[in-house]
């Protein structure tokens, strides 16, 4: 009877809950984006657009949605884990910055890049139910599914723990160096568009959506050609395997589509990436501030 009160008058409860409502603001509104991202990066058939006609004409708008039961239900503990490593690690990577004073931007990029190769080990396994269910109906992914626990069961039973972590290697490739630029992103725009407010804690609602968009696309766009390998790594069944491995999926799709392969639904991923980031960090920002009592009457104030 007495957890939810306890756990919500703790600095880690709180961080918890708004972690928690970020992530599932950026997942709702990002993720018709995501999966229009993931059939571009599978196969050659156009643009974001023309897919989007054809997913819609053929199988409804909500195949859009396909597979969002996976990130959505793992949502909560992975933004939880994300910001709660963040906090302790861009502390940690620079310690000759007083407590009282936020972390220096070297703390904050080497913070970022710590907590995106640990959060890998969880979003890996996430992200490949998430493309075999996305995939589905397009030739990629031959084994029709009902739901995520589906393709779990169906990957543990053929390909058993090393399926079940396929792409992993690329996975934290790709998040490392992402959640470093990701993360000083932020704080180097939010300081920029609203100077002080790093140590206030005061800033407005634009602020928080344009700095958490431009992180979003600067991870994204460093990031990118790994994405576009591990989304055909994941799309493998053992039925289906092309790839032996990165190398091996980067030497053979640059040979067969060319070098422009590597950045195919790039713009989708971009215009994805500022949507779902700038709603992440006002949700998580704007949570937060409620759960603090005071955090409310600071926000309007500086809208």
């Amino acid at each position: 009877m007495d957890f939810w009160p306890e756990f919500l008058a703790s600095s880690w409860g709180r961080e918890f809950v708004a972690g928690g409502f970020g992530g599932i603001a950026g997942i709702i509104s990002g993720y018709p984006l995501d999966t229009l991202r993931i059939r571009q990066q599978s196969s050659n058939k156009g643009s974001a657009f023309s897919i989007l006609r054809h997913v819609v004409a053929k199988e409804g708008p909500f195949a859009l949605y396909r597979g969002m039961a996976a990130p959505l239900a793992s949502v909560t503990f992975q933004n939880a884990m994300v910001f709660q490593i963040y906090a302790i690690f861009s502390r940690a990577c620079d310690s000759s910055v007083p407590a009282t004073d936020p972390p220096s931007y070297k703390g904050v990029a080497l913070g970022g890049f710590s907590t995106g190769a640990m959060q890998s080990l969880l979003l890996s396994p996430v992200e490949l139910v998430k493309i075999r269910l996305q995939l589905q109906n397009t030739g990629k992914v031959t084994e029709p599914h009902k739901g995520p626990s589906q393709v779990a069961k169906t990957i543990w039973k053929k390909e058993g723990l090393k399926g079940i972590y396929r792409g992993l290697g690329v996975t934290m490739l790709r998040d490392a160096p992402a959640h470093g630029f990701y993360f000083w992103t932020y704080e180097y725009m939010r300081e920029q568009l609203h100077p002080g407010c790093r140590k206030s804690g005061q800033e407005s609602l634009n602020t928080m959506l344009i700095a958490g968009g431009l992180a979003g696309v600067a991870s994204w766009v460093c990031c990118y050609p790994l994405d576009v390998i591990k989304t055909r790594l994941q799309a493998q069944t053992p039925s289906s395997v092309k790839y032996r491995g990165i190398f091996d999926c980067l030497k053979k799709s640059v040979k067969e589509e060319g070098y422009s392969v590597l950045w195919r639904g790039l713009g989708t991923a971009v215009a994805r990436a500022f949507v779902v980031n700038g709603a992440i960090f006002a949700a998580y920002e704007i949570s937060l501030r409620c759960l603090f009592n005071n955090g409310s009457i600071q926000l309007e104030e500086a809208i």
